[in-house]
Parts: C-alpha cells; sequence; structure tokens
C-alpha cells in the first residue's frame, strides 16, 4: 500500500480532473435517465389516450375496448376483436406506406432511422408473430394474453410514431433536400393528373423518382401503385379542358 500512498503523494493534484471526469459521466447517466423517464411517461399517456379514445365516451368508459375484451368472452370472440384492432393499426399504416404523396409530407413514417418509426416497427413485428393464424385457433390464456399486449403496444407505438412525424414532418432535411422534396410534392401532382397528358404524367413520374432518389425509400408496393395512377388513361367521354379565348 506504501507506492500508493507515495503515488497519491507525488500526483495528488490529478484528483481534481479524475472528479470532473466522474462528475461528468454521472451527470450524463443523470441525462439519460431521466430521457428514459420522460419516454416511460409518453407511452403511459399516450396508452392512457389510446384506450380512452377507443372507450368512447365517459358514460361507456367502464366498456371493454378491442384490447381488452371481457374476461368471460369466449377466447374465439376476444380474437376477432383483436384481430380487428390489429388490422386497423395496420391499415393506418400503409396509408403512409403506399402513398407517396404521403411519405413526401411525412417523411419519418417510412424512416426506421427515427426511433420511434423503429420502435413502432419492433411493435409490428412482435404483434405480428403473436398473432394466432384464425380466431378459431385454440390458445392458452397465456398466449391471449401476450397477444393483446402486443396489440396494445402496437397501437401505442404507432401513435407515438404518427405524432413524431407529424410533427418533425421534413425538420431533419437540409434546405436543399427540402425543395427536392417540394419538387418532388409538386411533380407528382401532375403525374397523376387525369387533365395531363400520358406524356406528361410520365416526364412527371421520372423526375418525382429523380428528386426522391436517396431522400425517401419507396416500397416495391409504393411504386407498383403510384405507376397504376400514372398509367390511367383520361376517362372516356371526359371533356377536355377548355381553351382560353383567343385575343
Amino acid at each position: 500500500m506504501e507506492p500508493f500512498f507515495t503515488f497519491l503523494g507525488n500526483y495528488w493534484w490529478l484528483v481534481f480532473p479524475l472528479f470532473g471526469v466522474l462528475a461528468s459521466a454521472g451527470s450524463a447517466w443523470e441525462r439519460s435517465a431521466r430521457r428514459r423517464h420522460r419516454r416511460r411517461l409518453e407511452i403511459i399517456k399516450a396508452k392512457g389516450e389510446v384506450k380512452a379514445a377507443q372507450r368512447g365516451a365517459p358514460a361507456v368508459a367502464e366498456t371493454p375496448t378491442a384490447a381488452e375484451p371481457r374476461a368471460e368472452e369466449p377466447a374465439a370472440k376476444q380474437l376477432e376483436k383483436l384481430f380487428a384492432a390489429h388490422d386497423d393499426v395496420t391499415h393506418r399504416w400503409l396509408e403512409y406506406e403506399l402513398d407517396v404523396s404521403k411519405l413526401i409530407a411525412f417523411p419519418a413514417m417510412s424512416d426506421g432511422r427515427q426511433p420511434l418509426t423503429a420502435a413502432f416497427l419492433r411493435a409490428k413485428r412482435v404483434a405480428d408473430n403473436a398473432r394466432p393464424d384464425a380466431a378459431a385457433t385454440k390458445v392458452t390464456r397465456e398466449a391471449l394474453t401476450e397477444y393483446r399486449d402486443a396489440v396494445t403496444d402496437y397501437e401505442v407505438a404507432f401513435d407515438l410514431a404518427e405524432r413524431d412525424a407529424r410533427r418533425i414532418k421534413d425538420s431533419t432535411f437540409t434546405s436543399g433536400e427540402r425543395k427536392r422534396l417540394d419538387t418532388a410534392q409538386q411533380l407528382l401532382s401532375v403525374a397523376v393528373d387525369q387533365a395531363a397528358t400520358p406524356a406528361e404524367r410520365q416526364i412527371a413520374y421520372k423526375r418525382v423518382r429523380e428528386e426522391l432518389d436517396g431522400l425517401i425509400s419507396l416500397s416495391d408496393d409504393a411504386v407498383d401503385r403510384l405507376e397504376k395512377k400514372v398509367a390511367l388513361e383520361i376517362t372516356p367521354g371526359t371533356p377536355p379542358p377548355p381553351h382560353p379565348p383567343a385575343s
């Protein structure tokens, strides 16, 4: 021990920067703990709001929700309600995933690097994996509870991700990238405009893909859906837009 105390006697001044490092580490840990606490409170609040919205008016607040069926209901009936709640969230997600216009307006919904979007995608995977094959499938009480919890988490995670995406919009992009997104949105309106000629729609569509390249990743289904809209012919029998009167 004597060499140790000799070292301390010669290098006592190292104690001060060491305290600073320890204080900084403690401060970082405290900030991280506060962030985790805020996130937990946010999730708890969102769960309460989702359940309140599902319950409807206060007069029927005690009515079980889709994600919280009555315990006395048969398992098949409970699964039907859970399937409906599960499918509803998936449908709401696909409204963003397959709609290029919405993806341009709220790009965070397709960006797995965003924490809340990533959390939603994880919750989706858990709910999909926990889902029984059919309502008639015999499941244990534990499996039913696991699926019910997964559906609730799925609903909450989507709600948080959607709110965050609508809050930040395109703020994570640079000014140049935002300009490209605006251009893509304007060109998209031409690409799906049946009043435009097929050639105009095709040119606009190609420009949309160019502007979005490297900014937003479109799924194959979204591209296929957009291409079908672009390829639509002008409805037969629809009169052409009036020409301006000759001066």
